[in-house]
């Protein structure tokens, strides 16, 4: 099939392919403290269900029946926990969260409001209000937050059935925070927190869409869509421009496929002029079939999220343009489809990338490292960044190291580590420093080139210790392994079942908290 033919045929898929419908959410809005007396109700109470505040308020107003309530369900106000009580004291339904002990941070403060937007908002209620007795900074913008990410739903290629028995507006209508910040708070969140909401959702939707609907190209347009209106320069380079730069590695991953690489850079002038902009480096994989080494056949479906990395990277730079962060930032996709075909690489071929360095593919499967070394030399040519974060889905080992609880981070700089965990910390998405030793070296000898792509001690450290030999030992980088992080397989309050965009958070608050 010649590549006109099929790119019309991708054409036609891709119209095929639009959206039906678009994210079922409800609108946020904020008003002053108040406890209603009626409708669809959430309220906060720490563990032990102290007294005062909105809990103790509604307690009296029903002469001591909520109290009585939370005594027969065993409820005590623990962290995680709910009371959720319909047709009670005259409110619809009203929905108490715990809070537990401790002093609420951001990331738990957006929990709370993921908890009330996953249990309250698919509810008929043409109106939800949450309202927040404490004095936390910015507790409002950090609840409504929560509230976005948790009620985010993908349902682009649903169509209804005659016996849904969802009603049609269920999970329509309004959410109100109301807290003693009162309606101001919408300005703050509107500024500083909505464009990471909607990076979160950007970056999930296009994980989740199927490759058949996005693949390099496809990407590239979605995100210049996306991009429409903000203060960022788009390059992109295509298969002629990679190969006259001799980008063999990225060319290497996407010569199997019909779909060709593509990669792409957004870039942000938000801070000084001239200062070097922070580089996020993503790996992109529309589809990772393992190529020649190819992956068994068992949820190869999800290799859809093999992208997630240039998602997290590319959304970033977006939302720090969109909320007009005091940082240069440039975000970088690299982008193939890794499939099998007579015109795939071959496990034991002899790669040259852009920078003159070789290497011997041993998998055609260990394709991430593959395409980031070329994105990651190119961005150094001609951004010259103060520093190198690499973010990608790459390898099943750190999954059995952190399960799903951690993305696994590597790095030479105990600095940009040190900052790293810190952001994660903050921000609610975690990370855990791995070994990066130099012995790890030993494994990745090669007899006929500089080195090998993975073999003799596979795992995410040397995984990781590839990607650092086309990063200069000056220069701090960090290399985030986000293979149990990207996807997950049961919801939480603030991630659905699916695609998380793990890393936005991260790496928002990371400049949020150290270069702004």
């Amino acid at each position: 099939m010649s590549r006109m033919v099929f790119a019309l045929l991708s054409a036609l898929v891709a119209l095929a392919l639009l959206p039906l419908s678009a994210h079922a959410q409800r609108t946020l809005s904020f008003d002053a403290h108040a406890a209603p007396d009626a409708g669809t109700v959430a309220i906060a109470v720490a563990e032990g269900l102290p007294e005062g505040g909105t809990f103790s308020s509604i307690d009296a107003r029903s002469n001591g029946a909520l109290r009585r309530a939370a005594e027969a369900e065993g409820f005590r106000g623990r962290k995680d926990s709910t009371l959720d009580l319909r047709g009670f004291a005259g409110y619809d339904r009203l929905l108490v969260v715990g809070t537990g002990k401790d002093a609420l941070t951001p990331a738990a403060l957006q929990d709370i409001g993921g908890t009330v937007a996953r249990t309250l908002g698919k509810a008929r209620a043409p109106r939800v209000e949450l309202v927040w007795d404490g004095d936390e900074a910015d507790a409002a913008s950090h609840l409504a937050l929560g509230v976005e990410l948790g009620q985010y739903s993908f349902d682009t290629y649903r169509t209804r059935k005659a016996d849904d028995e969802t009603p049609a507006d269920a999970g329509r209508g309004e959410l109100v925070v109301r807290s003693p910040a009162g309606a101001a708070a919408g300005q703050a969140y509107a500024a500083q927190w909505q464009p990471v909401a909607r990076s979160v959702t950007f970056a999930r939707d296009l994980v989740t869409e199927p490759a058949n609907a996005v693949w390099p190209e496809e990407f590239v347009a979605r995100v210049r869509e996306e991009a429409r209106g903000l203060p960022v320069q788009i390059e992109v380079l295509d298969v002629p421009a990679m190969e006259r730069l001799g980008m063999g590695g990225i060319l290497s991953v996407g010569q199997g496929s019909a779909r060709p690489p593509r990669l792409l850079l957004v870039s942000y002038q938000g801070g000084t002029r001239g200062d070097a902009p922070l580089a996020f480096v993503g790996k992109g994989i529309t589809f990772d079939t393992g190529g020649i080494s190819l992956k068994p056949g068992a949820d190869m479906w999800r290799m859809k999220y093999d992208m997630s990395g240039a998602a997290t990277t590319i959304a970033t730079v977006l939302g720090l343009a969109r909320r007009g962060a005091n940082v240069n930032a440039v975000g970088v996709a690299a982008l193939a489809e890794n499939m099998p075909s007579g015109t795939a690489s071959r496990p034991g071929d002899v790669i040259r990338t852009a920078s003159g360095k070789t290497f011997e593919i041993m998998s055609t499967d260990a394709e991430g490292r593959m395409v980031l070394v070329d994105a990651i030399w190119y961005v150094q040519r001609q951004h010259r960044p103060k520093l190198i974060v690499d973010v990608a889905t790459l390898t099943g080992a750190i999954v059995t190291a952190l399960g799903n609880d951690y993305a696994g981070l590597f790095s030479r700089d105990d600095a940009l580590a040190a900052q790293l965990l810190s952001s994660g910390e903050n921000s609610g998405e975690l990370l855990w420093r791995m070994p990066l030793r130099d012995d790890y070296a030993q494994g990745l000898k090669s007899p006929i080139a500089d080195l090998r792509n993975g073999g003799g001690s596979p795992g995410s450290g040397t995984a990781a210790w590839f990607i650092g030999e086309w990063v200069p030992r000056d220069l701090p980088w960090a290399h985030l392994d986000i293979a149990g992080m990207a996807w997950r397989n049961s919801a939480k309050p603030t991630i659905p079942e699916g695609a998380s965009a793990f890393g936005v958070r991260l790496l928002d608050q990371f400049v949020r908290d150290h270069h702004e």
